[in-house]
């Protein structure tokens, strides 16, 4: 899955991230494979929450526009659709081939 551009996160998406892993008790891997992040990523707000730093994470970054958020949804959408699209042409082919072999 996609990530956002420029590791672009809102400050309640790295709240909820951090919570995931403090309060929820996910491991920091596991709560970042399940938000489609960087463990890094995650370990670094961890750490910076811990300080009392986390809300200065991200300050010199400019927000993402409408249109940069559309196009980012609109590109994982596609990605998901042809992922979908090429697990049901192999789904198409074995059924084919198994048909083919119970015909004989």
């Amino acid at each position: 899955m996609e990530r956002l551009p420029y590791g672009r996160y809102t400050k309640e998406f790295r709240q909820e991230a951090v919570k995931q892993v403090l309060e929820e008790g996910l491991s920091v891997h596991e709560a970042a494979k399940r938000l489609s992040l960087a463990s890094t990523t995650l370990s670094n707000w961890v750490k910076a929450y811990k300080a009392g730093k986390l809300g200065e994470v991200g300050k010199n970054q400019r927000p993402l526009t409408e249109v940069e958020l559309e196009n980012y949804r609109l590109k994982k959408e596609l990605a998901e659709v042809k992922m979908e699209r090429d697990i049901l042409k192999k789904a198409a082919a074995y059924f084919a081939k198994e048909s083919q072999r119970g015909a004989r």
